[in-house]
């Protein structure tokens, strides 16, 4: 019921997308009425896409080419609708602005032409964009830290559909090329059932590092049997840290590597986050914290130098930053929260929905931690 619920809420919200590019944006276009049939068609099948993607991801099983391309009308969509919205108020303002009407004609069909040519190079672009994934690195100073420590971030992996084992191949190889102190994992690893992501979950026992691979739960792990997702990983070799810490290198040189549950455990009253828990006896030493969305940010005060978060994928497709923003302080990158306190947000090693991303490359991040230069 649950299923039936979400599918007809999501499904309802892009009908009535569909129909504002519709009204507002395709008939508005000084075109045949062929040419509007011909765009009545074409958002009709990307809508039956969406539907198709919808049932793809959570009931059938079907191959990578056609799962690809039920997920492209998701992100065609959101960039037509951004594309309909710029349309439309700048087609409004147009009419405010005292012209000629041969003038008004002239700005009016190179409005329509621009906005139809900016949505078609947009979603080629992200389309483009997403193959490919960055390194990036940072270097993150930490007070009383004794010697430096590289640290290897992937996150927002999303197992399923298009994200495989070839793809987790890709990731691992990648990381290993770091030659990292430590590998972590900052949650949404898994999008569908544990028992049609083995070969890709068992790829990630490949990684290579000093002290090993960690991992904290995200909110997506929540939807698709979170107890079953923690055993599958553990019986990989990899740690994952349930409100709980660890300490990294030698004695009196390393550092505490914390980790809590996601904050949507509040919502769904289990696997919860206890901050106090997972800082257990790490008082007075230099301490990294995995919490997979930046927003729990807001419950640390004290013990922590560094968190390490995902979520947001950095907005993926580039409108979408600016929602993103309202939900999270963070987006993507190395910020100073306060005085003692940092936090880098990765912008996703994978992706959700279609693959697409604008303004918003995948990433490995390759965090080197230093200790704080004396002044």
């Amino acid at each position: 019921m649950n299923h039936i619920l979400f599918f007809s809420a999501f499904l309802g919200v892009f009908i009535l997308l569909h129909l504002y590019i519709w009204r507002r944006f395709v008939q508005k276009l000084d075109i045949s009425e062929k040419t509007k049939l011909f765009f009545y068609i074409f958002l009709l099948t990307n809508l039956f896409g969406i539907a198709g993607y919808m049932l793809a991801r959570y009931s059938l099983h079907i191959p990578n080419w056609l799962y690809f391309l039920f997920s492209i009308p998701i992100g065609v969509l959101f960039l037509l609708f951004c594309t309909a919205v710029v349309y439309d108020i700048s087609r409004s303002l147009l009419q405010l602005v005292p012209l000629s009407q041969s003038r008004r004609n002239f700005f009016k069909k190179t409005l329509d032409i621009s906005s139809f040519a900016a949505a078609t190079a947009l979603s080629l672009r992200s389309l483009y964009e997403a193959r490919f994934i960055e390194v990036q690195r940072v270097h993150v100073h930490i007070k009383e830290l004794k010697k430096p420590y590289t640290i290897a971030q992937i996150s927002d992996i999303h197992i399923g559909g298009l994200i495989d084992e070839d793809f987790i191949k890709t990731i691992v190889q990648k990381v290993n090329a770091l030659h990292p102190d430590i590998v972590v994992i900052t949650g949404d690893l898994i999008d569908i059932d544990v028992s049609k992501a083995k070969e890709a979950l068992s790829a990630l026992k490949n990684f290579n590092s000093t002290f090993g691979t960690y991992y904290v739960v995200g909110n997506h792990e929540y939807f698709h049997g979170i107890e079953t997702i923690l055993q599958s990983v553990k019986s990989l070799g990899i740690r994952v840290l349930e409100n709980e810490n660890i300490y990294i290198g030698a004695e009196g040189e390393g550092f505490y590597l914390a980790g809590v549950y996601d904050i949507i455990g509040y919502r769904l009253k289990s696997h919860m986050p206890d901050l106090q828990k997972a800082l257990h006896k790490t008082q007075n030493s230099p301490t990294v914290l995995l919490a997979h969305q930046p927003k729990f940010i807001e419950e640390v005060f004290d013990g922590v130098d560094l968190m390490l978060s995902g979520h947001t994928h950095g907005g993926q497709l580039y409108p979408f930053r600016f929602l993103v923003k309202l939900q999270q302080p963070y987006v993507s990158g190395l910020y100073k929260h306060n005085e003692k306190l940092q936090i880098y947000v990765n912008k996703g090693t994978g992706f959700w929905g279609p693959p697409m991303r604008l303004g918003a490359t995948a990433e490995i991040s390759e965090i080197i931690i230093f200790p704080q230069k004396k002044i």
